[in-house]
Protein backbone atom coordinates (compact mmCIF):
# COMPACT_ATOMS: atom_id res chain seq x y z
CA UNK A 1 0.00 0.00 0.00
CA UNK A 2 2.69 2.32 0.74
CA UNK A 3 4.43 1.65 -2.37
CA UNK A 4 1.82 2.29 -4.46
CA UNK A 5 0.87 5.81 -2.37
CA UNK A 6 4.33 6.64 -2.51
CA UNK A 7 4.53 5.80 -6.59
CA UNK A 8 1.73 8.08 -6.68
CA UNK A 9 2.80 10.94 -5.19
CA UNK A 10 5.98 10.67 -7.34
CA UNK A 11 4.16 10.43 -10.32
CA UNK A 12 1.95 13.49 -9.67
CA UNK A 13 5.05 15.50 -8.59
CA UNK A 14 6.76 14.93 -12.06
CA UNK A 15 3.44 15.71 -14.12
CA UNK A 16 3.58 19.06 -12.08
CA UNK A 17 7.24 19.87 -12.96
CA UNK A 18 6.77 18.49 -16.44
CA UNK A 19 3.59 21.22 -16.39
CA UNK A 20 5.22 23.97 -15.30
CA UNK A 21 8.22 23.42 -17.90
CA UNK A 22 6.05 23.89 -20.42
CA UNK A 23 3.84 26.90 -18.83
CA UNK A 24 6.71 28.58 -18.29
CA UNK A 25 8.20 28.08 -22.09
CA UNK A 26 5.19 29.54 -23.28
CA UNK A 27 5.61 32.53 -21.78
CA UNK A 28 9.07 32.78 -22.81
CA UNK A 29 9.25 36.46 -24.74
CA UNK A 30 13.37 36.46 -26.65
CA UNK A 31 12.89 37.25 -29.64
CA UNK A 32 16.60 37.99 -30.68
CA UNK A 33 19.24 35.99 -29.60
CA UNK A 34 21.07 39.68 -28.02
CA UNK A 35 18.65 40.10 -26.07
CA UNK A 36 20.57 38.12 -23.05
CA UNK A 37 23.39 40.88 -24.04
CA UNK A 38 24.20 42.91 -20.84
CA UNK A 39 24.55 43.07 -17.26
CA UNK A 40 22.38 40.66 -14.77
CA UNK A 41 21.87 40.14 -11.12
CA UNK A 42 20.58 37.91 -8.66
CA UNK A 43 16.94 39.10 -6.92
CA UNK A 44 19.12 38.67 -3.98
CA UNK A 45 22.01 40.30 -4.75
CA UNK A 46 24.40 37.44 -4.39
CA UNK A 47 25.36 36.99 -7.90
CA UNK A 48 25.95 39.89 -10.84
CA UNK A 49 27.07 38.40 -14.38
CA UNK A 50 27.85 40.58 -17.73
CA UNK A 51 26.35 38.34 -20.54
CA UNK A 52 28.57 38.68 -23.63
CA UNK A 53 28.50 37.83 -27.82
CA UNK A 54 31.32 35.37 -28.06
CA UNK A 55 30.93 35.18 -31.11
CA UNK A 56 28.84 31.98 -32.13
CA UNK A 57 27.66 31.53 -28.74
CA UNK A 58 26.83 33.42 -25.91
CA UNK A 59 28.57 33.52 -22.30
CA UNK A 60 28.72 35.08 -19.33
CA UNK A 61 31.58 36.45 -16.75
CA UNK A 62 31.15 37.21 -13.15
CA UNK A 63 31.12 40.81 -11.74
CA UNK A 64 30.33 39.63 -8.12
CA UNK A 65 29.34 36.19 -6.45
CA UNK A 66 28.95 36.21 -2.81
CA UNK A 67 30.33 32.78 -2.70
CA UNK A 68 33.03 33.75 -4.81
CA UNK A 69 34.66 36.33 -2.42
CA UNK A 70 36.33 36.52 0.80
CA UNK A 71 34.88 37.55 4.21
CA UNK A 72 35.81 41.39 2.70
CA UNK A 73 32.89 41.29 0.69
CA UNK A 74 35.21 42.54 -2.79
CA UNK A 75 38.08 40.41 -2.51
CA UNK A 76 37.95 37.37 -5.04
CA UNK A 77 38.82 34.14 -4.31
CA UNK A 78 41.23 32.20 -5.74
CA UNK A 79 39.67 29.08 -8.23
CA UNK A 80 41.34 26.59 -5.64
CA UNK A 81 38.45 23.79 -6.88
CA UNK A 82 39.02 24.10 -10.69
CA UNK A 83 39.70 20.72 -11.71
CA UNK A 84 42.85 21.77 -14.48
CA UNK A 85 45.35 22.03 -11.94
CA UNK A 86 46.86 24.87 -13.49
CA UNK A 87 43.87 26.92 -13.05
CA UNK A 88 43.65 26.93 -9.46
CA UNK A 89 45.89 30.09 -8.62
CA UNK A 90 43.74 32.38 -10.60
CA UNK A 91 41.31 34.74 -9.42
CA UNK A 92 37.53 34.19 -9.91
CA UNK A 93 37.02 37.80 -10.54
CA UNK A 94 35.93 38.70 -13.85
CA UNK A 95 36.30 34.77 -14.89
CA UNK A 96 33.94 33.29 -17.43
CA UNK A 97 31.35 30.94 -15.85
CA UNK A 98 28.81 30.47 -18.33
CA UNK A 99 29.86 29.50 -22.05
CA UNK A 100 28.97 28.06 -24.80
CA UNK A 101 25.11 29.31 -25.01
CA UNK A 102 23.50 28.92 -28.61
CA UNK A 103 20.47 30.24 -29.71
CA UNK A 104 17.74 27.98 -30.15
CA UNK A 105 14.87 29.84 -32.27
CA UNK A 106 12.56 26.95 -32.73
CA UNK A 107 12.88 26.88 -28.50
CA UNK A 108 13.65 30.58 -28.20
CA UNK A 109 15.84 29.80 -25.66
CA UNK A 110 19.72 29.61 -25.44
CA UNK A 111 20.98 26.03 -25.17
CA UNK A 112 23.61 23.84 -25.24
CA UNK A 113 25.76 25.73 -22.84
CA UNK A 114 27.72 25.24 -19.85
CA UNK A 115 28.16 26.66 -16.30
CA UNK A 116 31.19 26.48 -14.07
CA UNK A 117 30.73 26.74 -10.27
CA UNK A 118 33.90 28.58 -8.92
CA UNK A 119 32.13 27.92 -5.87
CA UNK A 120 32.29 23.67 -6.22
CA UNK A 121 34.89 23.25 -9.06
CA UNK A 122 31.95 21.29 -11.04
CA UNK A 123 30.84 22.23 -14.68
CA UNK A 124 26.88 21.53 -15.54
CA UNK A 125 25.18 22.03 -18.28
CA UNK A 126 23.17 25.32 -19.01
CA UNK A 127 20.53 26.85 -20.72
CA UNK A 128 18.81 30.44 -21.05
CA UNK A 129 15.62 31.98 -21.47
CA UNK A 130 14.24 35.49 -20.84
CA UNK A 131 10.56 35.15 -19.09
CA UNK A 132 8.73 38.42 -18.13
CA UNK A 133 11.69 40.68 -18.21
CA UNK A 134 14.25 38.26 -16.71
CA UNK A 135 16.95 35.86 -17.70
CA UNK A 136 16.12 32.10 -16.00
CA UNK A 137 19.78 30.59 -16.14
CA UNK A 138 19.12 26.88 -15.88
CA UNK A 139 22.60 24.55 -14.74
CA UNK A 140 21.81 20.80 -14.70
CA UNK A 141 24.03 17.23 -14.71
CA UNK A 142 21.89 15.15 -17.23
CA UNK A 143 18.38 16.41 -17.89
CA UNK A 144 16.97 20.13 -17.81
CA UNK A 145 14.45 18.31 -15.63
CA UNK A 146 16.71 18.11 -12.78
CA UNK A 147 18.51 21.08 -11.99
CA UNK A 148 18.93 24.91 -10.61
CA UNK A 149 17.30 27.76 -11.96
CA UNK A 150 18.83 31.03 -11.16
CA UNK A 151 16.16 33.95 -11.71
CA UNK A 152 18.29 37.40 -12.92
CA UNK A 153 17.38 40.87 -13.67
CA UNK A 154 18.78 43.49 -15.67
CA UNK A 155 21.24 45.39 -13.06
CA UNK A 156 20.23 49.45 -13.60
Amino acid sequence: MANSVTGRLLAATLTAAMTALAVGEAFAQASSPDQIVGIWESEDGNLKLEMFDAGETYAARVLYGKLLVEADGKTFKKDTLNPDPSLRGRTLERAVLVTDLKWDDADGRWEGGNFYSGATGRTHSAQATLVGGRLELRAYMGTALFGRTMVLQRAQ
